[in-house]
Order: structure tokens, then C-alpha cells, then sequence
């Protein structure tokens, strides 16, 4: 079973290597090259691996925040489907949309909701899709370990932090809370084509993109996690599974979002408390392409409750059953368009309520 820290380091291997347009098979007996993936490997028990009929090759980019997630599924979908190669890019939300809506993907992975450009795309190259939530998120705030001070931090001093009107202004740590120390504050944060940028910018500024420009900003979290790791004075943000993965490195700040202060957990990203950064996070899936079987089978692979288990894995909070049960049978009707209507990132709407009005 891949875990996400396997995950992870795959995908630092393929950053590393290939700058820009990031495409990596699951990291797995997968063929690196072109042509369909024949090998199959030995189940744990020695037992002879499953068989299937299915061939083909499913193509997905995206988020880095559902990176994890997809790569899980891939991999295990790969071992019962020998035959089919799934392939998952990193491209950022922003960055898959533009190659889904060129028609250059199968499935693209979100952070956030589609938002009104990409809809607009979308629909001049006649791309109809079905828009999937998969799993919650907590997008977490972290600070260096030597980080005595701001345990819990008031959005409104998040935003004090990362509001257009910050830039070259707000450099000190004295200069968000009186009594925290004079030292120099450094930020890290996700880069312009990321979905983790525009829910934050919309759930902490009060509008999709708006945000101070000097900051340190990256589409690999690992950037993040490596600078604030090494700046006592660092606060940066991303998706909860990596602070998970690197919680010895690093520390999370809780957040007030006006009812005290509350830590990202399973539980508080499960119950809707952790505000106002919990979030859905989804794939998109080409209506044309579920036409085929090899990515009509992968798609009902990630939905399955069964597999639930690879997103608890991957770090992520599976979505209660009743809400994955509305997911599947949105995909199975083949409902095109989105429940956040094309809109882009959408703060404290449940997703229960948007799915039932359907």
C-alpha cells in the first residue's frame, strides 16, 4: 500500500526533474514511457494478482492538494488493472484547468470549485464535465518550532498578514498582536495557479486572489515546508496532509475564526468547526471521457466507500457516507456542470445542502 509519504517523495523525484509541466505515473511497476502498463505485481500473500479485461490510459492533472489522493487510487487501480496506465500530473488547480478545458486531460483535480473563467474555457472548446468532491481538507497554518508565540491566531490577523495593503508594510511579528515579539516575519504560501491560494485568499481577504505579492510562493508545498522548517521568524500554508507528513518539522497554528481557538484534525475538518479553512476538495471528470470503460472504472474505484481508507492514508477526511452516496450518484447520472455554479472558491457552504438542492 503506497502511503503518502511514498507519494511525496515520488513526486519530488519528477519535480526535480522535469520543471514546469509535472506528469508522473504512479510510482509503482508503471512504465515511465509511453505504451500501456503490462507488469503486475504479486499481491502480499503470494497469491496470482487479480485479472481484468480493461485497457487503456487515463490522464489526470491538477492540484497538489489532491495530488496525493489520486496517486493512491492510481496505484491501487493499477494493480487490479494491469493493463491500464493512470497518470497523474501536478500542474495546480489553475494549471489543470487550462489543459482539461483544452481538452488535454481526462480528469482534472481541484482545491477549490471551478470558477468562472475556467467555466468560460471550458465551454468555448465544448468540454462538458462532472464535477466530484472526493474528500475534506484543512488548510493548515504553520509556523517554525522555536514559534513560542502565536499558538492561535484570529483570521484577522491573518489577514493583517497576507491583505494587498501588507506588502512591504507588515514585516513584524510585533506589528500583528502588541505583545508578540519584535522579529522579523517571513511568509510562505501557495503560488497564483494553485487552488490552495484562491480559497485562502478568499476565506482570510475576503476576495479570490487578492493578497500581498512579497512573499515566498510555490506550487510545491515542500517549498513551504522546507522554508518555514528553517526560519524561526516563518508562517506558510497548505493542505493538512502535509502538515501531517511533516508535523516533526513543523507546528500548527489553531485558528479563531470567532469561536475560539480550533486545531486542524480529522475530526474538526470532518465536523465543520475548523473555520473558516476547512474545505472540499474535488475532481472533475471530461463527460465525453466517462464514456470510456478504463476511466468510467477508475472513477467508481475512487468513489467507492471501500477505498475510503487510501484518502484517510493520503491524509485527507473521507466525506460521510450519505455525502459520497449523493457524489456516486451524481456520477452515474452523468450531471454535468457545478454545484458551487462555476463561481470559484466558496467559503462555509455545506456540501450536503448544495448536493440535495440538486
Amino acid at each position: 500500500m503506497m502511503n503518502l509519504k511514498l507519494s511525496l517523495k515520488c513526486r519530488n523525484v519528477a519535480i526535480g526533474i522535469v520543471a514546469g509541466a509535472l506528469t508522473l505515473s504512479a510510482c509503482s511497476t508503471a512504465p515511465q514511457g509511453g505504451g500501456e502498463n503490462t507488469q503486475s505485481p504479486a499481491s502480499s500473500d503470494g497469491a496470482a494478482p487479480p485479472t481484468s479485461n480493461l485497457s487503456g490510459q487515463v490522464l489526470i492533472d491538477g492540484s497538489s492538494t489532491v495530488f496525493p489522493i489520486s496517486e493512491a487510487m492510481a496505484e491501487e487501480f493499477m494493480k487490479a488493472n494491469p493493463s491500464v496506465k493512470v497518470t497523474v500530473g501536478v500542474s495546480g488547480t489553475g494549471g489543470g484547468f487550462k489543459k482539461f478545458c483544452a481538452g488535454e486531460t481526462d480528469i482534472s483535480n481541484a482545491s477549490r470549485p471551478i470558477k468562472p473563467s475556467e467555466v468560460e474555457l471550458c465551454s468555448k472548446n465544448n468540454i462538458e464535465y462532472v464535477e466530484l468532491p472526493v474528500a475534506f481538507d484543512g488548510l493548515s497554518v504553520v509556523l517554525n518550532p522555536k514559534n513560542t508565540w502565536a499558538a492561535c491566531l484570529k483570521v484577522d490577523e491573518l489577514k493583517k498578514m497576507w491583505e494587498p495593503a501588507a506588502q512591504g508594510q507588515v514585516n513584524n511579528w510585533s506589528q500583528i498582536r502588541p505583545d508578540f515579539p519584535d522579529r522579523e516575519m517571513r511568509l510562505y504560501g501557495a503560488g497564483t495557479d494553485s487552488g490552495t491560494y484562491d480559497y485562502f485568499t478568499e476565506a482570510v481577504n475576503g476576495k479570490e486572489g487578492e493578497s500581498r505579492g512579497d512573499y515566498t510562493a510555490s506550487e510545491d508545498d515542500n517549498v513551504i515546508v522546507q522554508g518555514v522548517a528553517a526560519d524561526e521568524g516563518g508562517l506558510g500554508f497548505f493542505g493538512f496532509a502535509y502538515y501531517e507528513e511533516n508535523k516533526d518539522k513543523l507546528k500548527v497554528a489553531e485558528i479563531d475564526g470567532g469561536s475560539g481557538c480550533v486545531a486542524p484534525t480529522a475530526e474538526t475538518i470532518a465536523n465543520g468547526t475548523y473555520q473558516p479553512l476547512s474545505r472540499p476538495i474535488f475532481v472533475y471528470v471530461k463527460k465525453e471521457a466517462i464514456n470510456r470503460p478504463e476511466v468510467k472504472a477508475f472513477m467508481e474505484f475512487n468513489l467507492a466507500e471501500a477505498n475510503k481508507n487510501l484518502i484517510t492514508e493520503a491524509g485527507y477526511v473521507p466525506l460521510p457516507t450519505d455525502v459520497n452516496v449523493a457524489v456516486q450518484n451524481r456520477f452515474k447520472s452523468g450531471k454535468v456542470g457545478s454545484i458551487f455554479e462555476g463561481k470559484g472558491s466558496t467559503v462555509g457552504v455545506k456540501l450536503v445542502d448544495l448536493l440535495t438542492k440538486e
